[in-house]
């Protein structure tokens, strides 16, 4: 039997990954949302890289400012407000009016959601079991990676079926997720006092260690087309003739890859060592990827190959993290944050480059080109010293 404190843990565990499921669903609107405020506001490819590039910086590039406020202030009540505004805004943004209230909005979505992913990890760490702490940070990644997954094909769905004024809809069970915070009593669990948090924020500056500088522009990099597929993708296929439905089907198929990715890609880091698993994760999804953008029609090895791709790219993620905590111990939450929000930031950068040069040359010639960041991480990768040991690490923060 269990005890009444590991039931209560367990369910606290299952909320906290409910919410890492909603908030990552409703990040993930936008992929979705991209082809139809393109026809209807008449946005350009350029303007739509920089719509990308703006709710990738403001959901990715601030979560460890954002991180480093919740450990200094311990302000975990904020945690009720993240999910039911990101799902507000991002609903709002479906029926912007015009472009200015379009990144107001999507700006707005971004910055709860980036809220949200140290806070909740934080809590996760707090409310779960000292022995179950590493299976409930894995069920935790899980929750947000299935939400990625269906937030596009629910979303193209839910506009051919319904239209953009009733996207608001989907906002519920981010409210109702929000009521059961504060009736569970989740908002009220304490960090770690002041004293603790300056001592794991404090230590050696991270911009002393060239390797993990290397190591965040390699998942900078590799992030490119993270960012660019799901918010072009829908796009690309669109202006090749396919149908809405298939472009969100192919989308889901992308990220459902990622999911397995990243499960599989902690347990080939453990085995091999990170830097074997990113070398190896990149050198796959190079091939993978060109085998599907250079396919003219869409084919079994079309989808194996997308899937493919969408595992190489997420199974770099646990490795990176780990040895980003590595190579500063003594910052182990600062490294954590750089490699799941800023370097997503860096992607998002990328994003708007591809959309520049999507007006230049067109839009599959631009995703082509993708590759080369892939390529130039991969030199960059095999450049980085690899610790002769490594201590196994939990990520503080996850996306």
């Amino acid at each position: 039997m269990f005890s009444n404190s590991r039931r209560r843990s367990a369910f606290s565990v299952a909320l906290l990954t409910a919410g890492h499921f909603f908030s990552d669903f409703y990040v993930t609107f936008l992929p979705g949302l991209l082809p139809m405020l393109i026809e209807r506001l008449g946005l350009s490819l350029t303007v739509s890289g920089l719509l990308v590039m703006v709710y990738s910086a403001a959901s990715n590039i601030l979560q460890p400012v954002f991180g480093y406020f919740v450990d200094k202030s311990g302000y975990t009540w904020i945690v009720l407000l993240t999910i039911p505004l990101a799902a507000l805004f991002i609903s709002l943004a479906a029926t912007a009016d015009s472009v200015s209230s379009l990144f107001v909005y999507i700006t707005l979505a971004g910055l709860a959601s980036a809220l949200f992913h140290p806070l909740g990890s934080a809590l996760l760490g707090k409310v779960s079991t000292e022995e179950n702490k590493g299976l409930s940070m894995s069920v935790f990644i899980g929750g947000g990676n299935i939400g990625v997954a269906l937030a596009p094909a629910v979303v193209i769905y839910f506009l051919l079926n319904y239209g953009a004024h009733n996207l608001i809809w989907l906002a519920i069970p981010g409210f109702l997720l929000s009521m059961a915070f504060y009736l569970t009593g989740i908002h009220k669990v304490k960090l770690v006092s002041p004293q603790k948090a300056a001592a794991v924020i404090g230590g050696t500056p991270w911009y002393r260690s060239a390797s993990l500088i290397k190591l965040n522009l390699v998942m900078g990099l590799r992030s490119w087309p993270q960012a660019v597929i799901p918010n072009f993708l829908p796009v690309w296929l669109v202006q090749k003739g396919f149908p809405p439905t298939l472009a969100g089907t192919m989308l889901t198929v992308f990220l459902a890859g990622g999911a397995i990715g990243s499960v599989f890609g902690g347990y080939v880091g453990d085995k091999l060592g990170r830097k074997r698993c990113i070398i190896g994760a990149l050198a796959l999804c190079v091939p993978a990827l060109y085998v599907f953008l250079m396919s003219h029609e869409v084919t079994s090895l079309t989808w194996i190959a997308l899937g493919v791709s969408g595992a190489a790219l997420q199974g770099t993620l646990p490795s990176s993290i780990v040895w980003a905590q590595d190579m500063l111990p003594t910052n182990a939450a600062m490294a954590s944050g750089m490699m799941l929000g800023l370097s997503f930031g860096l992607g998002g950068l990328g994003a708007a480059v591809t959309g520049a040069v999507a007006d230049s040359i067109g839009l599959e010639q631009a995703l082509i080109w993708m590759i080369a960041p892939l390529l130039l991480g991969l030199a960059i990768t095999i450049s980085i010293p690899e610790k002769t040991t490594e201590s196994p690490a939990v990520a503080t923060t996850v996306k």
